[in-house]
């Protein structure tokens, strides 16, 4: 008996063996079961595993986040400590990444040097580049501080948060995906130009179908033309724009920029797979009833809820304090008329954005580039990736 068992253990092994050396399909049905890190690992056994392992990666192009709030417990800002562990359960390629930490207790390699040595964290200036160093090289990283964080934190049924204290971040991965591209871009007073918009593909783009962007230090003496230089080609394109004032940036680095210097950071999404709609919670909307029922709105526009991403950008007037002490009240109402899709964003010091809710027609509603900019609002937007 215990020959024969040990044949037909051997048969057994064989068997596996061949359809593991040879079976592609069985292979790339393993395979998506197994989270992208260990897959690059895998992907040098052989030739037939690695190609099955980069047809599961084009596969991937559902966008994935991961969420942290601290204290954290080191010397890092706590997003890093998170993003160290979960990064290994990801099932994506990040080609593109946002994060948005809390200015409170990141002063990394931000390009807002300002602070009194009293207000510095115990965070070390690697910690932009600890950030960095957890994503592929080829992966473009862009972060952003701000007074406040709005994150949805990981889980199934977790719901959408306002830190407007306290340590909070989060960072939202873009795969690569067929008819939604993702590309960053970066200017400052030195870089900007009609041909540094065109190539970041701002101007003459038929395909851009929205703009986030994210403005620092434009209170200095010239960031109001340069936020003009921004915002009147844009305002007369047929592309959705929102975003706001952030405090400042921590990535990507540019040499032209000298500390202290106003900027803008972004991502400009193209495609025909992209959609997008928004409102805009102006300062006459004072209780949840009121915030709820404008929010609900985006439900007009249709828009499918796989793979879409909810943003919020808050005046930091509002919140908890605008609301007579109440916490959430902007992000529940967002969760409550669409439960299963994250929401994330900031406060900030100005916002950016208007309604735009119609659909299949990307002409903002008023092409005045002042109907932009609010104050003491919140910009509601939904972005669909297809």
């Amino acid at each position: 008996m215990g020959e024969n068992e040990d044949f037909a253990t051997s048969l057994q092994d064989s068997k596996a063996s061949y359809v593991l050396s040879n079976v592609a399909e069985v292979i790339e049905r393993i395979l998506t079961f197994v989270p992208t890190k260990a897959l690059l690992r895998i992907a040098r056994v052989c030739r037939l595993w690695r190609n099955c392992a980069r047809r599961v990666l084009r596969s991937q192009q559902l966008l994935s986040y991961v969420s942290a709030i601290g204290p954290s417990t080191t010397e890092v800002h706590v997003l890093c400590n998170i993003l160290a562990q979960d990064v290994e359960k990801v099932f994506l390629l990040p080609k593109t990444v946002l994060a948005m930490v809390d200015c409170d207790t990141f002063h990394g390699r931000s390009y807002r040097f300002q602070q009194s040595e009293a207000k510095k964290s115990r965070h070390s200036l690697d910690t932009a580049d600890e950030l960095s160093r957890l994503f592929p090289k080829t992966c473009d990283v862009m972060g952003i501080t701000t007074p406040g964080v709005v994150l949805t934190p990981c889980g199934p049924s977790s719901l959408p948060q306002e830190h407007q204290e306290g340590e909070a971040g989060f960072a939202i991965m873009f795969p690569s995906m067929d008819g939604a591209h993702v590309k960053p871009f970066h200017f400052c007073k030195k870089s900007i130009s009609p041909t540094a918009l065109k190539e970041a593909g701002l101007l003459d783009n038929r395909d851009l179908r929205v703009v986030l962007l994210f403005v620092y230090d434009a209170y200095q003496s010239g960031g109001g033309r340069f936020l003009k230089q921004i915002l009147e080609p844009l305002a007369k394109s047929k592309a959705l724009i929102a975003g706001g004032m952030v405090e400042g940036v921590f990535s990507p680095p540019r040499h032209c920029c000298s500390l202290g210097a106003y900027g803008v950071v972004g991502l400009a999404l193209s495609g025909p797979r992209v959609q997008a709609a928004s409102v805009l919670l102006d300062q006459d909307i004072s209780n949840p009833k009121e915030a709820e029922a404008t929010i609900r709105r985006l439900k007009a526009a249709k828009i499918p809820e796989r793979n879409t991403m909810g943003f919020m950008f808050a005046c930091v007037g509002r919140g908890r304090n605008y609301y007579n002490n109440q916490s959430n009240v902007e992000s529940a109402a967002f969760h409550k008329v669409f439960p299963s899709i994250p929401l994330f964003g900031l406060f900030g010091n100005g916002e950016i954005g208007c309604d735009r809710i119609v659909k299949d027609d990307y002409t903002l509603c008023n092409s005045d580039k002042n109907s932009l900019q609010h104050e003491y609002t919140t910009v509601m937007t939904l972005v669909h990736f297809g």
